[in-house]
């Protein structure tokens, strides 16, 4: 089996994370988490989505991890997104963990807001 490093040109990818926190780009930020390609903060939750519709020109795509376990999406959080022409997915926040790392190594254009495991 052939083994490649992989290789984080457009962004900083998250390197791991555990109960209360996320590890991203070798900082920790404490609960929950926004990665842009702006930089990567604590985010204040699906109130908190300036920042995100601020970025529609740099992001096709936002995962949303929603912590342990897949949960549905607040409507109106949703709508805000989906009506800044960004496409969002939710998850586990785990799941969105790996789906972003894979996604940022293919150079996608992709954002990610985390809950807390």
């Amino acid at each position: 089996m052939r083994l490649n490093e992989v290789v984080f040109n457009t962004g900083v990818p998250v390197d791991g994370y555990g109960s209360g926190f996320f590890r991203i780009g070798g900082e920790v930020v404490a609960g929950a988490a926004l990665v842009l390609p702006s930089g990567v903060k604590q985010w204040g939750g699906f109130s908190d989505i300036s920042e995100i519709v601020a970025a529609a020109s740099q992001i096709d795509v936002l995962l949303v991890g929603t912590g342990e376990s897949l949960s549905p999406l607040p409507v109106d959080f949703r709508t805000t997104v989906e009506g800044a022409n960004i496409g969002i997915e939710p998850m586990a926040s785990p799941t969105a963990c790996r789906t972003y790392n894979i996604l940022l190594s293919e150079g996608r254009r992709i954002g990610l807001a985390l809950l807390p495991v």
